[in-house]
């Protein structure tokens, strides 16, 4: 019978990737993907299969009432509390309570779910230098962090992490390209600058990442660069290495 891995790093990552994680945790990880490729293709795994379903889920805005008093209770409003007639619904504690019981109920039902299951080896396509995946940390001009990229050989797959938001202007858009040794670059599309993102990667593409190769990311109009070569300033490149 099969069983669920409970690898506590595992877990982290999932727990990154549900976004349940406080500021200094997800920090830290960010911190640890531009160090540990294998962490960062542990995350890129987990945001790929998780991702995807948050495009399912809608707001739900609270009623005026309710946000009222949660904003008392924390402190940010100063005037007198909107007092309306008790009732079970309303209290505040029980929707805190429902909420953490819901997002611990859901991280459960997740990693449960989703958690890889040993099934013997897989096959990857011959790639050399690399066990699978590829790993490229595209560091800013100004030598800050910009986005991790993790490529899944075997799927054709990149998933593009941000290790920190850029602040983009309206009517602007970050765009992704290949560079391969001694050829122009390729775009490979828009990224978001605030989320990961998660390119499909053609078999000719897909062969021109090697070593020798490098990723970039420029600032274009919105909607990508109209020439299909950069057009703006480059923000952030790096190299490309095995995982």
């Amino acid at each position: 019978m099969n069983t669920p891995s409970h690898d506590p790093d595992e877990l982290r990552c999932a727990e990154y990737a549900l976004g349940v994680l406080d500021a200094d945790e997800r920090r830290q990880i960010e911190e640890a993907m531009q160090h540990d490729p294998r962490l960062a293709a542990n995350v890129a795994r987990w945001q790929e299969r998780l991702v995807p379903l948050s495009e399912d889920v809608g707001e739900i805005a609270p009623a005026p009432y309710v946000l009222a008093r949660i904003q008392s209770e924390l402190g940010f409003a100063s005037a007198a509390p909107y007092r309306p007639r008790a009732r079970l619904w309303d209290n505040v504690r029980l929707w805190r309570w429902v909420g953490i019981g819901s997002s611990v109920a859901a991280v459960v039902l997740a990693i449960v779910a989703v958690v890889p299951v040993w099934r013997g080896p897989v096959a990857v396509p011959e790639v050399p230098g690399n066990s699978g995946y590829l790993v490229a940390n595209i560091g800013r001009e100004d030598g800050g962090a910009g986005w991790t990229a993790t490529v899944d050989v075997q799927r054709a797959r990149m998933v593009i992490v941000p290790a920190s938001g850029t602040a983009v202007a309206a009517g602007r858009s970050t765009e992704l390209w290949l560079i391969p040794s001694g050829a122009r670059p390729v775009s490979l599309g828009v990224i978001a600058a605030d989320r990961p993102t998660i390119v499909t990667l053609p078999p000719a593409r897909l062969a021109q990442l090697d070593p020798r190769a490098i990723l970039a990311v420029s600032l274009e109009p919105y909607g990508g660069s109209p020439t299909g070569q950069p057009t703006g300033p480059v923000l952030a490149k790096g190299g490309i290495g095995g995982a």
